[in-house]
């Protein structure tokens, strides 16, 4: 029998035709007024081709150059410990494939931080471990700009702040340094990571509840916790305000003693032993002492997606709970969408305990 050839027009379209049907799901493979010539191995390379942005758009943004975590203080403080934390997290468990590196930005009560942080928007490359200063900032006057400019990425911690003194010193408790102040506000000094951050906020509240005119307190400027712990060692400064974290390591080895929890109840763990400012007669609690991150504003919801399910890793790995367990702090994680949440109601309260002290310009 004598075979019938096909029309070489009629065996193209039908391969095109099986292209397309192979293709669905993925990227359709067209070829226009072009005459297709793909048979065999040369179809499966087409296929494999059309297959390799669907599977990137699967898999969304991730990070293909160094990712820069940007700490607004110094080097050795309690910010930068914890972001190097993150840093070595992100590493050794893989969750980032490139390089990730912690530059410290300090200056500016920590405002050049997120200056470049935002000199780089829609990049997801680069976030800042950041605390409540970005709200004080602004409402002091420091900079316009308003903490909605950045992208809330993660709420990781919230501290407790606390007043401690070097052991062997004169005052002893709350009760003496209120006394102390009440006669002259001016007779101790205060060192303090930032003017109108938390710390300060938390000094001016209860000082004004016993009665002291906190606009003449003595505040001293640090860089960082840790050098303020070196002052208050050294005697240059009479009383550290900070978060309990910042001082648990000097408090467990004796040099330094906390003196007063702003908090509504005792903590436990090394800290159990301190009293509250209500147990000291003192009608205040402090304001929150949050840690986040923040990315620069005009990130994408790819990006923003990538970063929640990170840190939702980091948090749950066994390096991150051991840090909150060393540290005495209860889980407070929140992904991006609930941060902002969070953020809208602790900017209301902020603001308000500025104005109530007299420092919102």
């Amino acid at each position: 029998m004598t075979s019938v050839a096909e029309n070489p027009r009629q065996t193209d379209e039908r391969d095109a035709g099986q292209i397309n049907r192979l293709s669905e799901g993925f990227y359709v493979f067209r070829l226009q007024n072009i005459r297709v010539l793909l048979h065999h191995g040369m179809i499966a390379t087409a296929l494999a081709v059309t297959m390799v942005p669907w599977a990137h758009a699967q898999g969304g943004w991730q990070p293909d150059k160094p990712v820069e975590i940007i700490v607004p203080t110094g080097a050795g403080g309690n910010n930068d410990k914890m972001a190097r934390l993150i840093q070595r997290i992100l590493q050794d468990q893989k969750l980032v494939t490139t390089p990730v590196v912690v530059m410290n930005r300090p200056g500016g009560n920590q405002q050049l931080g997120f200056v470049y942080l935002n000199q780089r928007p829609g990049d997801g490359h680069y976030f800042i471990y950041a605390t409540p200063t970005v709200f004080s900032n602004e409402l002091n006057g420091v900079t316009q700009q308003h903490y909605t400019e950045f992208t809330p990425l993660a709420l990781l911690v919230v501290e407790n702040t606390v007043l401690s003194v070097r052991s062997g010193g004169s005052i002893s408790n709350l009760r003496d340094l209120v006394i102390r102040l009440r006669a002259d506000p001016q007779a101790v000094s205060f060192a303090m990571p930032a003017r109108g951050g938390v710390p300060h906020l938390t000094l001016a509240a209860a000082m004004k509840a016993s009665g002291v005119d906190v606009r003449r307190l003595k505040v001293v400027v640090f860089k960082t916790n840790g050098e303020s712990l070196t002052a208050l060692a050294g005697g240059h400064v009479d009383v550290m305000v900070s978060s309990v974290s910042s001082v648990l390591a000097q408090a467990a080895a004796g040099t330094v003693r906390m003196i007063g929890l702003a908090a509504p109840q005792r903590m436990t763990g090394i800290a159990s032993t301190v009293p509250t400012f209500r147990e000291q007669g003192i009608d205040s609690t402090g304001v929150t002492a949050w840690r986040g991150v923040f990315g620069p504003k005009g990130l994408s919801p790819a990006q923003v997606a990538f970063w929640d399910d990170t840190f939702t890793k980091v948090v749950e790995t066994d390096d991150w709970k051991k840090q909150l367990q060393e540290n005495d702090l209860a889980w407070q994680y929140r992904r991006s969408r609930d941060f902002a949440k969070y953020l809208e109601n602790d900017y209301a309260a902020t603001r308000a305990a500025h104005t109530e002290i007299g420092l919102t310009r």
